[in-house]
């Protein structure tokens, strides 16, 4: 099992950095760029998709569909290393947004399926 450093920060049982295996850490790396801002990194300006700022717009069909672009687009850029794209949807319902990324771990070709809401 490869080992990697857990997001967001954290300590581990034995006090030292708390760790997640490789299915867990890609799905971190997915949540970090669906909800990071472009500009907000300062090494990488152009890292995100600046989701949050959804939460509080107006989502029209076309609004989404183009966010659903955007999103597939950095998660290709960012994540080629560790994953495939399959499908990316984005919902509004109730006040709340909710991104569903499928995609497959080139690691071990296994597809994979996360779930985000805010």
């Amino acid at each position: 099992m490869n080992a990697h450093i857990a997001f967001p920060l954290a300590t581990g049982r034995s006090g030292g950095v708390a760790t997640v295996g490789h299915k867990a850490y890609v799905e971190q790396l997915v949540e970090q760029l669906l909800f990071t801002s472009p500009g907000e990194r300062v090494n990488r300006p152009t890292f995100g998709c600046g989701l949050e700022g959804l939460v509080f717009g107006t989502l029209t069909d076309e609004v989404i569909t183009a966010t659903r672009y955007v999103v597939q687009a950095s998660l290709q850029k960012w994540l080629r290393d560790f994953i495939d794209v399959d499908d990316v949807a984005i919902a509004a319902t109730g006040g709340q947004l909710t991104v569903t990324v499928k995609y497959t771990l080139l690691a071990d070709g296994q597809a994979q399926s996360a779930v985000f809401h805010r």
